[in-house]
């Protein structure tokens, strides 16, 4: 599980997959989300503004990240 800091109070779903290095782009974090490939909270989410907090975790092909403040 990768571990994602957080530099304000929240961060976006899209943002946060470009800053783990799991998409190049944001256009491509907007098809995987859109396509429905990302879960957050075991949840899956389909909004790329989704804003995620302290004590979220997001998944995506096999990897973990987990937000933290």
């Amino acid at each position: 599980m990768e571990i994602l800091k957080l530099k304000d109070d929240h961060i976006k779903l899209g943002q946060a997959l470009k800053a783990a290095n799991l998409v190049e782009s944001g256009s491509m974090a907007k098809l995987v989300i859109q396509e429905g490939q990302v879960k957050v909270n075991g949840e899956t989410e389909v909004q790329r503004g989704k804003k995620l907090y302290d004590g979220d975790v997001v998944s995506f092909e096999n990897e973990t990240i987990k937000i933290v403040k």
